[in-house]
């Protein structure tokens, strides 16, 4: 073997020889390492095992389940980041991200609050078949949706629609049991007042502390209601609060409320980076996206080869993760909604169709690579793992 070339650089000897003292008399921190690999698991554990201790209902159509940790203790989080919760059903294992609906000043629990989802697989168990004394897994907390002080203005508006509330329950709850120096308003849309998660603990906050404000936005308001009606529309938002300037505006909800909110917030002269939305799934009908190609039917069967793994059937108007799932093959996955990239994978050959909310990084477009949670087969692939 050749002489290593370094060996000749200046000053190369005396380097190697006080290595050599360090490694005979100096201090070895190989069970500090440890101890720090330890702790580091402790605040970011990839995977937590949740034991269900306490459900409650909120509405007809939501309850909230409270968590506590099987192998303690919780992870410390951010007020607007969630959990991914793993679940079988019907031999098929999945998972869902849901956001905490309780501060992170406590970590004794974690509040998840789940809304029935029509058609919706993983709701539905959560809500029809979780008792008490079940034990689930889940990530550990993750999520980028959240207040930044160093960046962020101190007045917020929090802009929700549906279950799209549990992020700023969670923020809420935080501001106003600790003191903390921020001013919150909230518009909350619903189609129908009985439906409106959380109603009551949010007009006794409003009534207690003066900086939370509480606006419910009832589509279907009954008769004698003297509050907002209608949709959450920027002449509101613009009415409501006056002055626009030196706000973060922070919206979560169903898609339908990012298509009609962002553009009225836009026109009102609010820059983009004063607005700020959380992820939240995919369109329960990809066909009816502007980019939809003509000619592929939702219901049009792709053949799919993973490389090593065999062959199975998609559906074209499914997500590709969610057939990966019903083939047995589990690919790991977070928000599912094309941020994240936990669930990336390889295309090889063939073509998928991605909607506009998908953001692949750069470096993984030019390397082939997909998010399969908002990645839609139109032609026969070829992927891997």
């Amino acid at each position: 073997m050749s002489k290593p070339v370094f060996i000749d650089f200046d000053g190369y000897r005396e380097v190697a020889e006080a290595v050599e003292v360090s490694r005979k008399q100096g201090a070895n921190f190989a069970a500090g390492r440890d101890l720090a690999d330890q702790y580091i698991r402790q605040l970011h554990p990839p995977r937590m095992r949740l034991r269900v201790t306490d459900i409650f209902e909120e509405t007809e159509s939501t309850k909230t389940l409270r968590f506590v940790a099987e192998d303690p203790p919780l992870p410390p989080f951010q007020a607007g980041q969630y959990i991914a919760l793993a679940v079988e059903v019907d031999g098929v294992r999945t998972s869902r991200p849901y956001s905490m609906a309780s501060p992170p000043n406590q970590l004794g629990y974690y509040d998840i609050t789940v809304r029935r989802v029509e058609d919706g697989v993983v709701s539905n168990h959560l809500l029809d078949s979780v008792k008490p004394g079940d034990v689930l897994e889940s990530s550990g907390p993750v999520g980028e949706f959240y207040h930044n002080p160093i960046f962020h203005k101190q007045t917020m508006v929090c802009i929700a629609g549906g279950c799209g509330i549990t992020p700023f329950m969670s923020m809420v709850r935080e501001i106003l049991e600790c003191g903390l120096d921020r001013t919150v308003h909230l518009f909350y849309g619903n189609k129908d007042l009985d439906d409106v998660i959380f109603h009551e603990t949010f007009v006794w906050l409003s009534e207690r502390f003066e900086n939370f404000h509480y606006y419910p936005v009832i589509e279907q308001a009954p008769a004698g209601y003297d509050g907002c009606r209608g949709f959450i529309t920027g002449k509101l938002v613009k009415e409501t609060l006056g002055d626009l300037e030196d706000k973060t505006y922070y919206l979560c909800g169903p898609r339908a409320m990012y298509d009609f909110c962002l553009p009225e917030l836009e026109g009102l002269g609010i820059p983009k980076s004063r607005l700020r939305r959380e992820a939240y799934g995919t369109p329960a009908d990809i066909t009816k996206d502007a980019g939809w190609p003509q000619g592929v039917k939702r219901n049009d069967t792709v053949p799919v080869r993973v490389k090593g793994k065999g062959e199975f059937p998609a559906r074209a108007g499914e997500p590709l993760l969610v057939a990966l799932e019903k083939a047995g093959l589990v690919v790991p996955a977070l928000c599912r909604s094309g941020e994240c990239s936990a669930c990336r994978i390889r295309l090889l050959e063939g073509k998928v169709f991605m909607p506009s909310q998908a953001t692949v990084r750069e470096s993984d477009r030019k390397a082939g690579y997909i998010h399969s949670c908002v990645s839609y087969a139109i032609d026969n692939l070829k992927i891997r793992i």
